[in-house]
């Protein structure tokens, strides 16, 4: 009997030491996307009044204006589309427009710490390049970093807008150096369901 009770006890002791199982890529882009509200929900084209300024630190001197974004391959300041440009890529990534393309590959990769909070990690190919790394909070699934060529984006101040979620903060890290050199804060949101025909694509 007493040996029983030693092999049942040693059986809990196992069972409850195995580590939770890690999500595969394609239900943690999934369960990323759920949390923001749902494919439906994702910003697809949309106006914004924009803050932003280069340097180490976010100024109150900073550039205002007022851009029309349809990621990944418009985006308007006035009427003038601006052409070749990462941040339509950066931004196709921080709406999550990435992740319902059924061309992009998401493969899981390591994840990482940042400000004290455990990420999980996918990289985005297929319809990237060169592949974008994406890191989401393991509790919430929220978007907290990118990263892209040569810099490390880091988000922040969600919100909540029409059935979805978005950072209204981004600050741009040198990648090699983690040196922040350019800040962008989103004042205000609207979902357009058309794009002004004055549009010039």
């Amino acid at each position: 009997m007493r040996q029983l009770l030693l092999f049942a006890c040693a059986m809990y002791m196992t069972c409850d030491r195995v580590p939770a199982k890690e999500p595969d890529a394609k239900s943690l882009a999934a369960n990323v996307i759920a949390s923001a509200g749902g494919k439906d929900k994702l910003l697809k084209q949309f106006r914004m009044k924009e803050r932003f300024n280069a340097g180490a630190k976010r100024t109150t001197s900073a550039t205002t204006r007022t851009s029309i974004v349809a990621p990944p391959k418009y985006w308007w300041v006035g009427a003038t589309e601006r052409g070749v440009e990462p941040a339509k890529t950066t931004t196709w990534a921080w709406t999550l427009g990435v992740l319902t393309d059924a061309k992009s590959q998401v493969a899981l990769i390591p994840g990482v710490t940042e400000d004290k909070t455990p990420l999980d990690g996918l990289r985005i190919t297929g319809t990237v390049s060169p592949a974008l790394d994406m890191y989401f909070d393991k509790k919430t699934r929220q978007l907290v970093r990118v990263d892209w060529r040569n810099d490390i984006y880091i988000f922040s101040e969600w919100h909540k807008y029409d059935g979805t979620r978005y950072p209204a903060k981004c600050i741009m890290y040198k990648r090699k150096t983690r040196a922040p050199w350019f800040h962008h804060e989103i004042i205000q949101l609207e979902r357009l369901k058309k794009l002004p025909a004055n549009l010039k694509k």
